[in-house]
């Protein structure tokens, strides 16, 4: 995978690129580490199979390092950051930043914590692949500013935009905005993507799975670029989360349809359902 491609986006090239990502992850059955929320935990590693991918929960320090250099992805999520999880972060984040192994950072509730907002200081300046965040966490991220309620964010993706261009150039990562519409950007490029459903902030973990989709599509993206990655990921989740809703009740069965819809998801309904585009002032790379 390449951190950046050089040159213009187009919105339909990008649905193209998107399926086929979906299909390398089937194919490729990346290997994805997670070092995550421990409230969170199944149903991350149960998204993953869902989706096509393995999922590796090894998290403790001496392992999580060994571990990081051999795995195709990780996920840092630190939304329970003890001390033992703390380290096993640092190691998995070294490990893997010499091992050229992407990974992704999830900051969760960081800005008025203090032990998580240093932690996830520390992590972003070992240049993560991707920082994937709501708004209210880009924004203590990559501004300082004091976080959301929470796990829950009090600001809008446009707002965290304005902070998240800059911090991605300016380190050559990638910043994912979560929200109403989900926000890419590589600090040059910028794309929105409006696929997904209400019903995905009603479900503990669904923030903290796609971290760890993410994570398994730049695993899978060959030679194409982080921003294809992490918008794909975005992508095939909003749609399954589209189609899970759907057959659903309420947020008890759009759990379970939402790991039905990961599996069934497939790239002809990436090309009909997708809903991207390129936001303007976007400059070529």
């Amino acid at each position: 995978m390449t951190r950046r491609t050089s040159g213009q986006i187009r919105a339909e090239q990008l649905v193209d690129t998107c399926g086929t990502l979906l299909a390398a992850v089937r194919d490729r059955a990346p290997l994805v580490q997670c070092v995550t929320n421990t409230v969170v935990t199944g149903f991350t590693a149960n998204v993953l199979l869902a989706l096509g991918a393995v999922p590796a929960m090894v998290d403790i320090p001496e392992e999580a390092g060994a571990f990081a250099g051999v795995a195709d992805g990780v996920l840092l999520n630190l939304g329970t950051p003890s001390a033992e999880q703390r380290a096993a972060m640092r190691e998995a984040a070294a490990s893997a930043r010499g091992a050229g192994t992407p990974w992704v950072l999830d900051p969760v509730a960081i800005g008025s914590l203090p032990v998580r907002t240093a932690l996830a200081h520390d992590l972003a300046a070992m240049t993560p692949t991707v920082v994937r965040a709501n708004a209210s966490e880009t924004l203590a991220l990559t501004s300082g500013s004091g976080g959301g309620r929470g796990v829950e964010a009090t600001d809008g993706p446009e707002a965290a935009l304005i902070a998240a261009r800059p911090f991605a150039r300016d380190r050559g990562i990638v910043v994912a905005v979560s929200g109403p519409t989900d926000l890419v950007t590589d600090g040059e490029r910028t794309i929105a993507v409006a696929n997904g459903h209400p019903l995905l902030t009603r479900v503990t973990g669904a923030g903290c799975a796609l971290g760890a989709v993410v994570a398994a599509f730049c695993a899978s993206a060959g030679d194409r670029s982080a921003l294809e990655a992490a918008t794909a990921a975005h992508v095939v989740v909003g749609i399954a989360a589209e189609r899970a809703a759907a057959r659903s009740a309420g947020p008890g069965s759009f759990a379970v349809q939402l790991l039905d819809a990961l599996d069934a998801v497939d790239q002809q309904e990436v090309a009909d359902r997708a809903r991207i585009s390129v936001l303007a002032g976007t400059e070529a790379a």
